[in-house]
């Protein structure tokens, strides 16, 4: 089947309007796009969302996989990976970002759409910070560098 990840900014405004499009565009890619596989990262209000709204889906579409890809913490005992299990279907950590330093992130993510078929964004050129490169553009020029299939929220048309 099929692997879509979720990648955006830590923080922005969520409204209504959002939530009802990634609710439309999660069950557009099980049912027309056959994903089956949702791959997330961490820190980012828009992947814990985007998580918050697979997971009501996984109810109606039990076939349906939550991945959690660690950025942090290679190994991990029992109790953090039973706990971790409570809401995904699997994590690991890409042996790729070991020793990665503070890029640990841009590799996670570079990881993330590596292995995802369509690659979701939550990008908005108006909330980029000011005192270091944002980690969703660096991701999203990696996205199209690769040409891999994006889906762009909040719909605009250039990145």
């Amino acid at each position: 089947m099929r692997k879509c990840c979720f990648l955006g900014h830590k923080d922005f405004l969520v409204t209504e309007e959002l939530k009802e499009k990634i609710c439309f565009i999660i069950e557009k890619l099980i049912l027309n796009e056959k994903v089956d596989t949702f791959i997330f990262g961490s820190k980012s209000l828009f992947n814990d969302l985007c998580y918050e709204k697979v997971s009501k889906f996984k109810t109606k579409y039990s076939q349906i996989k939550r991945i959690y890809i660690r950025a942090e913490y290679p190994i991990i005992d029992e109790s953090y990976k039973n706990y971790l299990l409570e809401r995904y279907e699997d994590t690991y950590y890409p042996e790729n970002i070991l020793k990665s330093g503070k890029a640990a992130y841009i590799k996670r993510n570079y990881y993330m759409i590596d292995k995802s078929d369509i690659c979701v964004f939550y990008f908005d050129k108006n909330n980029l910070p000011k005192t270091r490169k944002s980690g969703t553009k660096i991701a999203l020029d990696y996205a199209i560098k690769k040409n891999k299939k994006i889906i762009l929220l909040p719909q605009s048309k250039n990145p």
